[in-house]
């Protein structure tokens, strides 16, 4: 747990020696695109950390000089599968984005949207001897969260005191100063497989890279695409991606819990290509430009001409109509939303006071989407776009770059967990965190 500890705090470091040098890079690396976008921050160094606790905490300027995009290959499922292939394909971004931007990028931070991500919530609880509570009361409580066993190979990304409460009352994000005799934290735990994180970091080092944080996709996404009462009041953020569909829930401005589904637009194009047996790229073109998922009876009128080149002039010019495309599209669709239900029953959304949904992702510019979404998941659905950042070319504001963006907005904003403290030399939390952290042993 000590070795974690100072791994993630080593971690920590190198992003606020980036941002002090002014420039640091993300990378969003999905199972259909790779996204680049070098970051330079303006001020001084200190203006890039607070010392206040909860969301947002160390808030810089910064814009976006540089931003590339690839296709993806050797990623299946959110999760690399061919490491040469993945390697080219980040250089490839990596290295288009640097030229645009006009300088070298040396620290990135990385997102991760597969991986089986899993959500727990622990609770600790001190005694206040000195009727008040202090940072290294804090650092304490944090330590008193004892964990389950998270089973063999498990990882933890993401560890965040979500509330703090001082005798009886609760809902603090910062507890500090406060007067009282007991302090108590709820705090959130997203474990994902450390394989798949051993290989995320095995490949960005390939590419001569220093890696200065992972973080859900998920919790990214959710960051760029839910507007402040959203986050504030409680919502669900549901990321459709190609490989996976990340679904994070959000309430007092921090991630609460996060799950994800193994299937996602790719599989859609699959289906069609299967089903019109076209190639690959000429079923995601017609998803693209002729794709939805409600049929209106001009739809079966509606000749979609699928073209080809394989020499034979009647398979070439074979036509579909697109209630026939829209027909192989939504059964597929309706699974994503059936598992994406099931995440949210398990996760109590219902209980929550507010329960709106915010698709994004490039699954959610389906036409028709947010109809079906809200027969099957509640009424109060929209489709979101990520938050504007300065710098960022208009093509890339969609929701397919929701996670891109958020990854963004995490660099400077970093939230604080429980790495950020000074953890008491003699206790760190829970015997069983410290099998379930490894892996930075062997990375760090």
């Amino acid at each position: 747990m000590k070795d974690l500890y100072q791994a993630q705090r080593a971690m920590r470091a190198m992003r606020r020696a980036a941002m002090q040098r002014g420039v640091i890079g993300v990378l969003d690396i999905g199972t259909s695109k790779i996204a680049c976008l070098v970051l330079q921050f303006d001020g001084p160094a200190d203006s890039f950390e607070s010392d206040g606790v909860g969301p947002l905490a160390g808030q810089s300027a910064f814009r976006v000089i540089g931003a590339a995009t690839t296709r993806s290959r050797g990623v299946r499922f959110g999760e690399i599968d061919t490491m040469a292939e993945t390697e080219r394909a980040i250089r490839t971004a990596v290295q288009a984005a640097q030229k645009l931007a006009g300088m070298r990028v040396d620290h990135v931070i990385a997102c991760l949207s597969g991986a089986h991500p899993a959500s727990y919530g622990l609770a600790g609880e001190i005694n206040l001897p000195a009727g008040k509570v202090t940072g290294q009361d804090v650092a304490r409580v944090l330590a008193a969260c004892d964990a389950p066993d998270f089973g063999r190979g498990r990882e933890v990304l993401h560890a965040q005191p979500v509330n703090f409460a001082v005798d009886a009352r609760s809902g603090l994000s910062d507890p500090r100063d406060h007067a009282g005799n007991r302090l108590a934290v709820d705090m959130h735990v997203l474990t994902v497989d450390g394989d798949a994180v051993d290989n995320l970091i095995h490949c960005i080092r390939r590419c001569d890279l220093e890696l200065a944080g992972i973080a859900s996709s998920a919790y990214a996404s959710g960051m760029s695409s839910l507007v402040e009462d959203e986050q504030e009041l409680g919502a669900a953020c549901i990321d459709l991606g190609g490989g996976t569909t990340g679904v994070s829930v959000f309430i007092k401005k921090h991630m609460i819990f996060a799950d994800s589904v193994r299937i996602g637009g790719e599989l859609i194009t699959q289906d069609i290509a299967k089903g019109l047996r076209v190639p690959h790229a000429t079923a995601e073109r017609l998803k693209t430009l002729s794709g939805g998922i409600e049929a209106t009876g001009r739809d079966d009128r509606d000749m979609i001409e699928i073209g080809g080149d394989t020499g034979d002039w009647e398979t070439d010019r074979r036509t579909v109509s697109r209630a026939d495309l829209i027909g192989i599209m939504r059964p597929r669709v309706e699974e994503i939303l059936e598992e994406v239900r099931g995440i949210l029953d398990a996760a109590g959304f219902d209980h929550m006071p507010s329960q709106q949904i915010v698709l994004t992702g490039g699954g959610s510019q389906i036409p028709g989407l947010d109809g079906l979404a809200a027969r099957m998941l509640g009424p109060s659905v929209r489709i979101g776009r990520p938050l504007r950042i300065q710098g960022l070319a208009h093509q890339l504001t969609g929701p397919n770059f929701a996670s891109a963006v958020g990854l963004a907005l995490l660099s400077a904003h970093p939230q604080d967990e429980w790495w950020d403290f000074e953890m008491p030399a003699e206790r760190y939390p829970a015997r069983s965190l410290r099998r379930a952290y490894r892996w930075f042993r062997n990375n760090w």
